[in-house]
């Protein structure tokens, strides 16, 4: 994923080096000139389309049963370079991305150069599609990289300005873009109550429906214009809870009404135009008893996909973390998200949880434990979201030539 001139490179890699330093985030899910943004009260859709031919995606029928797993796992690392483990998973198509962190980052070139050799390996791979390489930059304290945005979202909301959030959306862009990721684990879509832990954390645009739903849009479109896809979170609504749940089990006693009158309209407004949208891992009693939303059915396929008709990517949050503990390790977590309908499985600790992730999933699938067909529905959009990458960036790349 090249940009238009070296000079534009070293421009983004400036930016980002003299950026503010990003502080340490929660969990990996709490963890520039294109269309300007939307002035207040505009209809523009907040995820535009384009035309621009990408790479095809290969038929999954025609992936091994390792390499189906791996499109649904993004895989996490220590340190600044990754385990050859990895970079043979790739090479192999046996992996849909990876997810950064701060302690990935030795340095804004070095971080470039070493997703440049994991992108690199999957043109060798039966898969010969980018790379999802997300990242968790909301802004505020919750910032994986060095750059923008500076203001946490309860800044924006505070100003409740759609072309604010535009240009963070913008900074947050630029700021992936000068390391060569491609996904932002952002726009925080939760509409928060008075005294919740997102609040607290500065993390949410505000405590009414309409002003989540426009700044979190906004966000989203200035990720766009610099080549980044958004990813709306915590499915279906988090702003309700009263801890993280990457420090415990969190329970959101929120009548089923309240939560798709309230907590989900911003997905309901954004998501069938969304690329992605990533499922909270805390449980919603009114809706499933039982099972944390990434790893339930009735959340994950009956009410996004079916009540809300997303026909994008499903990404769970965190599933290394407390909230889930008590479901099992990350082979049977893993199964549980894929058999309720979660897409991408997310492990943020190391590269160990996700291969043993990959591996629970692939048997399996052998076995028929997993039913191929829908499993192959779910790697598909995978496939088609990494082909999209593909096509956003060479979009990116002509806006840039254009002056």
């Amino acid at each position: 994923m090249k940009h238009a001139s070296g000079v534009l490179v070293a421009l983004w890699a400036l930016l980002a080096l003299t950026g503010e330093g990003a502080a340490p985030g929660q969990g990996a899910g709490r963890e520039g000139a294109v269309p300007a943004a939307a002035p207040a009260g505009a209809q523009a859709p907040p995820f535009e389309r384009t035309g621009t031919r990408r790479r095809v995606a290969p038929p999954a029928r025609r992936l091994s049963a390792a390499q189906l797993a791996g499109q649904r796992v993004v895989f996490a690392y220590e340190g600044p370079r990754p385990p050859r483990a990895l970079l043979r998973r790739v090479a192999q198509g046996r992996a849909a991305g990876v997810v950064l962190f701060r302690r990935n980052l030795g340095s804004v070139g070095g971080l470039r150069r070493t997703l440049g050799r994991l992108q690199r390996a999957t043109r060798r791979s039966p898969v010969q599609l980018p790379l999802v390489v997300m990242v968790d930059q909301e802004g505020g304290p919750v910032r994986r990289l060095p750059g923008g945005p500076r203001r946490s979202a309860a800044a924006v909301g505070a100003i409740g300005s759609p072309s604010a959030a535009h240009r963070d959306g913008r900074a947050a862009g630029s700021a992936l873009r000068a390391v060569g990721a491609n996904v932002d684990l952002a726009p925080v879509a939760d509409v928060c109550r008075p005294g919740s832990a997102l609040e607290r954390e500065r993390r949410c645009y505000g405590r009414r429906v309409g002003q989540v739903t426009r700044l979190a849009g906004a966000f989203a479109r200035g990720l766009r214009s610099r080549g980044v896809e958004a990813t709306l979170k915590h499915f279906p609504g988090f702003g309700g809870a009263r801890m993280n749940t990457d420090d415990a089990p969190v329970r959101i006693e929120l009548p089923r009404g309240r939560l798709r009158n309230v907590d989900e309209r911003p997905f309901a407004t954004l998501a069938p135009r969304a690329p992605l949208v990533m499922l909270s891992t805390a449980v919603y009693p009114s809706l499933d008893s039982r099972h944390p939303a990434a790893l339930s059915r009735k959340v994950a396929t009956g009410e996004l996909r079916r009540q809300l008709s997303f026909r994008g990517v499903t990404v769970s949050d965190a599933l290394d973390t407390p909230a889930v503990a008590r479901h099992g390790g990350p082979g049977r977590l893993a199964v549980l998200a894929v058999r309720a309908g979660t897409d991408i499985v997310l492990f943020g600790r190391g590269y160990r949880a996700g291969e043993r992730a990959a591996r629970a999933v692939a048997d399996r699938l052998r076995s028929g434990a997993l039913r191929r067909r829908p499993f192959e529905r779910a790697a598909t959009r995978v496939l088609r979201l990494r082909s999209r990458l593909a096509g956003v960036s060479r979009r990116r790349v002509r806006s840039n030539s254009g002056g």
